[in-house]
Order: structure tokens, then sequence, then C-alpha cells
């Protein structure tokens, strides 16, 4: 069941401005153990939620590498996402109104300062292990240097510690295809839906790749020529489903935060960042990621002091981290039990 904290005051962000009063959505699992040395912390990526059950499946269930009768698993909400913490359909509380476009920028070191005041709410002071896929690895990677001291290892998957161009590339291309919806910037929830459809579309298509395209949206032989391929019908049918749950205000709030994504900023370069993280990292990649492709993730894992690389096999791309769940189990469960 979703949970709440509205926390009393201002989160000044990095960037600029402030939020009031933020309130921030979280889901637990499972029960902190008298020790308080079972908690697992998920970071959720893009356009999930922190009901992990939900979206990673066979992940939360017991056997499994976030086994509730074993561990206490927390995950937040990030900073303008629409299911539940503070995003641009909430009201401005010191406006009265709906922020809309009028939301303030926020980055992924803004997330991380909403998770830690959650953390320090709850009374979490000790994570076993912080975890992270995608956008959620840029949390966790950012938390780790914010907070050493709270987490004793962690897991990143099919992400970085930079955002490259490359992934900003993909991302102006998503926020042109909204922008370009003429709706976009008028002042209700149903804006700018056309070009989040198409900026879902295009993002699909680098998550999945051609590997997975070509094995699931084949067309039968001697299909007529005027009649739709199915490529074409998956990609208008998965537009229209993140519209169902989504709006265009929060998407572009979070690629912003996306593209804004350098761990090394302000610090010295991202060098000498990673090679200040100390604890234990699992670096999880995926043989046909295009997005964070295995390559990047094998540097990632080398410029760690403690970090791994170990691979997951998947035809499905960056989305492999969401199906090969198999995989992913068997990679994180004995990294998670391991005694340190």
């Amino acid at each position: 069941m979703i949970k709440y904290y509205h926390h009393k005051g201002r989160l000044d962000l990095e960037i600029g401005g402030h939020l009031q009063d933020p309130v921030i959505a979280y889901h637990t699992y499972g029960t902190i153990n008298e020790k308080g040395d079972n908690v697992l912390w998920v970071c959720h990526a893009l356009t999930a939620n922190s009901d992990v059950a939900d979206w990673f499946p066979h992940t939360v269930e017991k056997g499994a590498c976030l086994d509730p009768e074993k561990y206490f698993v927390i995950c937040a909400n990030i900073l303008g996402s629409p299911y539940g913490t503070v995003s641009p359909l909430h009201e401005n509380p010191e406006t009265g109104e709906q922020y809309y476009t009028d939301f303030p920028k926020v980055t992924i070191r803004d997330m991380v300062k909403a998770h830690a005041l959650l953390a320090d709410h709850l009374g979490i002071r000790k994570v076993r292990a912080l975890i992270g896929c995608s956008v959620g690895g840029f949390q966790a990677i950012e938390w780790a240097v914010m907070e050493p001291w709270r987490f004793e290892r962690m897991i990143l998957c099919a992400t970085d510690a930079k955002a490259t161009p490359w992934t900003i590339a993909l991302d102006e291309t998503q926020r042109m295809a909204i922008e370009a919806d003429p709706t976009y910037g008028e002042r209700r929830p149903d804006a700018g839906m056309a070009g989040l459809a198409a900026a879902r579309a295009i993002g699909l298509i680098s998550y999945r790749g051609p590997e997975g395209y070509n094995l699931t949206q084949q067309d039968p032989d001697d299909i007529p020529a005027d009649t739709l391929r199915r490529a074409m019908t998956y990609q208008r049918h998965q537009g229209d489903k993140l519209c169902k749950r989504y709006n265009a205000y929060s998407y572009m709030v979070i690629l912003d935060a996306f593209d804004t994504h350098d761990i090394g900023r302000g610090r010295g370069g991202m060098r000498k960042v990673l090679e200040s993280i100390k604890m234990p990292t699992l670096v999880v990649g995926l043989t046909t990621d295009i997005v964070f492709p295995p390559g990047d993730m094998r540097v990632l894992a080398d410029r760690l002091p403690n970090g791994k690389y170990a691979a997951i096999s998947s035809p499905f791309g960056h989305d492999g981290f969401l199906i090969e769940t198999g995989q992913l189990n068997a990679l994180f469960i004995p990294f998670i039990e391991k005694e340190l």
C-alpha cells in the first residue's frame, strides 16, 4: 500500500528555486529486523513508481532478491513523477494553483535529497544494499557519493555515472516531440498527450533495440500491402498506454533531470568521484542494451575500487532488466547475501 511522508519545510533545489512542504510517496515490503541490518533500498526508473512489486516482476517474492520475508524493502517515488510525490500536477502551496510548467527544474541530486529526507524520517541509518537500474542507477550512485556512510553495498544495473551525449540526444528528440504538440503548455492535465505518445514511441525504440523488435514484432508471411504492420500498431499502443498513466509535464521534468546527471559535477570530475566510492558494487550490463552499452558498464565497474562486472544475456535490450528477472535474481541474491 502506498504511503506518504509530508515534509514540513523547504527543499532547496540544486539549480535554484525550492519546493515548499513536499510530499514523498513510498512503498515498503517486509519488516525491519531488530538489528536494523536487513534494509534494501530500490531506486526506480524513468516512468516506474514506488511499487516495486508492480513493475519489477518476480523480485519482491519469497526466494527472490527482494524477498520480503528476509528483508525490509523500500522505494520512494521520485520528484516530478505523477505517482504521489510532488509533481507538476500538484498544487503549489505558495500560490494555491497547480504547477504545470511552473514546476521548478530538479536534478538527480534533488531526487536523492528527497530520498534522504524520507530515510531520516523513517530512522533508516544503515542500508544493506542500495539498488538502482537505469535512471534508478543514477539516483543510487549519486546517493552513494552524497551519503556513503548510509550504505554497505550497491547494485547498479543498465546505468551510468553521467548522462552521455547519446542518451541526451535520445531525450532531446523526445522533448521535441512533446513540444511539437500545440496543446503542450496548456494548464490542464491532458495537455501534450499526442506529443507524449510520440515521445514514448521514440524512447521505446532505444529501450528494446533491433533484436527485441525483430524477435517480437514480426509480421506473418504474405501480409497484404495495405495492412498495418505489427511494429506500427505496437508503437501506437505503447504510446497510448503511457498516456493513460502519465502526463507530459512529469515526463519533461524527469527527462531534464536525466540529462543533468553527472556525479563529477562540482566535485573534481567523474573519475575522481568514482575512485572515492569504496563500497562493494555489483555493476550489471545487458548484452544488447544500446542505451547503456555493456562496454560502458565494464568501464564503470573498472573505475570503482571495489566494482565487479556481470552481464545479463537478453535480446530485449535495455528493457532486459525488467524481463530477465531469473538471471537478475541469480546475480543479485549472492551479492546481497554475502557477508562483508
